[in-house]
């Protein structure tokens, strides 16, 4: 018998090999081993607004702005000081005073000891004394971080305690805010806070005082119907959301359509709200000037 060349002897068959026989073994998913991770987690962030990614230590050395559209990421209030603020010239004040749950809210204790645990704050805004470019202000930054930076008791009393001190002092006080508003665990209590902060800024005008407010991403709620909008000089950062509701609110209760750029920086200074718009790149350079200008005066 012969199959192709081949002579085999009489009485043998030919035999086809299995299908499944290789010279080399099939390697399976299984032979790999672990799963590893292409890169670490942390050193890469997309941008909401452009979708690049970007290096996460570049981005911290830009202050957190996309090199590529200009989107200014939340900056946490320990990055904000160190970027406005005189080296080694910050000195916090009342940083122990705490939340107590005045209403029995169910469960807010017990979040607010988790935050504080994530964020080594004690509440979600820092206050103290400080100089930019020379001049001593007093200082009060809001951060996001901590429950939405959501305005309380503890976050109004330390705010006007600033207030305060920056009049008795005769310095200027600056206030960057960034908040969803009014804290709801502590309802009335939490809406009487932007009465009293309110009232603290009246004292401080009628010094002769001046009081900037910075408006960073997003400001919104009682924050705004108070002691945010009622600056000497009111600068905000780009693109940042300024309001009271939000637009989805303000379209079902007006029933309109809303104007492009609703409720953004660039919106609030062409309607007359905001007076400067001032990337964070710029924003100790634009202070110290303003500063040198109105705060020796004080």
């Amino acid at each position: 018998m012969e199959i192709a060349g081949l002579r085999l002897p009489d009485g043998h068959r030919f035999k086809a090999p299995p299908t499944n026989m290789g010279i080399f073994k099939r390697r399976t998913v299984a032979d790999l081993g672990e799963k590893k991770k292409d890169m670490p987690e942390g050193l890469w962030l997309k941008c909401p607004s452009c979708g690049e990614t970007l290096f996460e230590e570049a981005l911290v050395r830009n202050l957190k702005v996309c090199t590529h559209c200009g989107h200014h990421f939340t900056l946490n209030s320990d990055d904000r000081i160190a970027s406005i603020c005189d080296e080694g010239s910050f000195a916090e004040m009342d940083r122990v005073l705490d939340s107590v749950d005045a209403l029995g809210f169910k469960g807010y204790l017990d979040k607010v000891k988790a935050y504080q645990a994530k964020t080594g704050l004690m509440e979600a805004v820092v206050t103290g004394r400080a100089s930019i470019e020379g001049v001593p202000v007093v200082l009060a930054i809001m951060d996001f971080r901590f429950l939405g930076a959501s305005m309380g008791s503890v976050v109004g009393e330390k705010i006007t305690r600033a207030i305060e001190v920056a009049t008795a002092e005769r310095k200027p006080v600056i206030i960057f805010s960034a908040s969803g508003g009014a804290r709801m665990h502590e309802g009335i209590l939490s809406l009487m806070q932007m009465a009293k902060t309110s009232g603290a800024l009246a004292r401080h005008s009628e010094a002769k005082c001046s009081y900037i407010s910075v408006l960073t991403h997003p400001t919104t709620g009682g924050v705004t119907a108070s002691f945010a909008t009622l600056g000497d000089l009111i600068i905000a950062e780009p693109k940042c959301m300024i309001g009271f509701a939000g637009p989805r609110v303000v379209k079902e209760t007006t029933h309109a359509d809303l104007p492009p750029g609703f409720q953004t920086a660039e919106f609030m200074k062409e309607h007359g709200l905001v007076d400067l718009i001032v990337p964070r790149k710029d924003m100790r350079s634009t202070l110290g000037k303003v500063l040198n200008y109105v705060g020796r005066q004080n």
